[in-house]
């Protein structure tokens, strides 16, 4: 049974930063590329960021040079490091495999709230 576990999100002051982790239990890891997807209120779950196996990443025009995608292939683990975040940035935070016709059982995700 897959289970993908979010974890790092919280209240932070708009030009702080947050360290994202997403854990992964059960699952054949390393093959895929994975992505960190985000959910506004009222919005629809977007991708934001994604890594494939070899460690190449790409991420949404709007959050190039803020966002930066990660991998520990040995700790079966995806890591999101944000800096400079924005109110818009606020979402809830969700991590699965980045490939067409592939996902995980969605985790519950991790809250981030940029507010002053």
């Amino acid at each position: 049974q897959v289970q993908l576990v979010e974890s790092g999100g919280g209240l932070v002051q708009p030009g702080g930063s947050l360290r994202l982790s997403c854990a992964a239990s059960g699952s054949i890891f390393d093959i895929y590329a994975m992505g960190w997807y985000r959910q506004a209120p009222g919005k629809e779950r977007e991708l934001v960021a994604a890594i494939t196996s070899g460690g190449s990443t790409n991420y949404a025009d709007s959050l190039k040079g803020r966002f930066t995608i990660s991998r520990d292939n040995a700790k079966n683990t995806v890591y999101l490091q944000m800096n400079s975040l924005k109110p818009e940035d606020t979402a809830v935070y969700y991590c699965n495999i980045a490939e067409d016709g592939v996902e995980y059982p969605w985790g519950q995700g991790t809250q981030v709230t940029v507010s002053s």
